[in-house]
């Protein structure tokens, strides 16, 4: 079998320890590895092998071919130049997601955009990613209407600070004391507020008409990434304290009225669902057990009888992994199997 150079940029943050993990279980045929991050000299095992992070720097993408980069604003600068030096990159960061010469990929949806790719490749926003696996394949058989989203985001999606802030916070109130708040809903701002025993309904920062950039997310990266620049679709997210794993509940108008039954079958049959849906045996998604699971669950699924033709979804799926890790890899094994890379 053929192998490949891959680098891995932001290789010690959460998404990058996911990319390692699952490279290794899913065999990925790796010939050179470099692990990069902007901080150096951390020693991190793989396959038996132990590598040292290295700087991340133009050169550092010499004689590599895929790169996966964690995310964050170096993508902008960095992703370039790992093209230059012969590497297509597939970048987990909001910075090339909406650019028209860029595709913007779940392998399930939109695989055949990755045939137009000019060296990057946008791996979706998380939530963008578990919510576009849920609406396709209803799309494709009864035609999208109107997609109304609200989401319960896991702390995790806020990166490790939000996280340890959250389990010190719990501590602090189960012992009496006053949480302090520095992290969330965006640690740049002036005003923080705990997250623990508490929903934030802010993720990012405001922009026009008083969304969110992660709601714009939701609604401009699904009409990319299903070709239906016109989709009306309004989002709410919130984060949840929850660790890891985000949740959705989604009211779908649709252009023919589908039968409950049908869309369960329709949804038990598409690749990367899995349906958990028998509420007289209280059978339904939850976080706390399909985190660490590559699938995207749906339950609750039932009609809206507020209009003629819709439903309402209950959709959870684990962020670091499908919605971020696992699609970028996903997508690489597809360059592979194209022979796009």
């Amino acid at each position: 079998m053929e192998k490949y150079n891959v680098a891995i940029l932001g290789a010690t943050g959460a998404v990058g320890t996911e990319l390692l993990d699952i490279l290794a279980s899913r065999d990925f045929p790796i010939g050179k590895l470099r692990l990069l991050a902007l901080e150096v000299g951390t020693t991190i095992s793989f396959r038996g092998s132990d590598y040292v992070v290295e700087e991340a720097t133009p050169e550092a993408f010499r004689d590599i071919q895929i790169a996966f980069f964690a995310g964050g604003p170096i993508s902008k600068v960095l992703a370039p130049e790992a093209v230059k030096a012969g590497a297509v990159v597939i970048d987990n960061s909001s910075a090339f997601r909406l650019e028209p010469d860029v595709p913007l990929i779940v392998p399930e949806v939109n695989i055949a955009d990755l045939n137009n790719h000019n060296g990057i490749i946008a791996n979706p926003n998380c939530s963008t990613i578990i919510m576009a696996l849920a609406i396709n394949p209803i799309h494709q058989q009864a035609e999208l209407k109107r997609v109304i989203v609200s989401t319960c985001q896991a702390v995790s999606g806020a990166g490790k600070a939000a996280l340890d802030e959250l389990n010190g916070q719990l501590r602090d109130l189960l012992d009496g004391r006053q949480p302090a708040a520095s992290v969330l809903p965006v640690a740049s701002l002036d005003e923080h507020y705990p997250i623990a025993f508490n929903l934030i309904p802010q993720i990012d920062v405001f922009q026009d008409e008083g969304y969110t950039k992660e709601e714009m997310k939701l609604v401009l990266e699904t009409r990319k990434i299903m070709h239906l620049p016109s989709l009306p679709i309004t989002a709410t997210t919130v984060r949840a304290p929850v660790l890891r794993s985000h949740s959705e509940f989604l009211n779908l108008e649709t252009s023919r009225k589908l039968p409950v039954e049908e869309a369960r079958r329709i949804l038990a049959a598409a690749p990367g669902v899995s349906v958990l849906d028998e509420p007289d045996r209280q059978i339904y998604p939850m976080p706390a057990f399909t985190a660490g699971r590559d699938e995207v669950f749906v339950g609750r699924i039932r009609e809206d009888r507020t209009v003629p033709a819709g439903l309402n979804i209950w959709v959870v799926g684990d962020q670091i992994r499908k919605g971020a890790a696992l699609n970028a890899i996903q997508i690489a094994e597809q360059l592979i199997a194209r022979r796009l890379v």
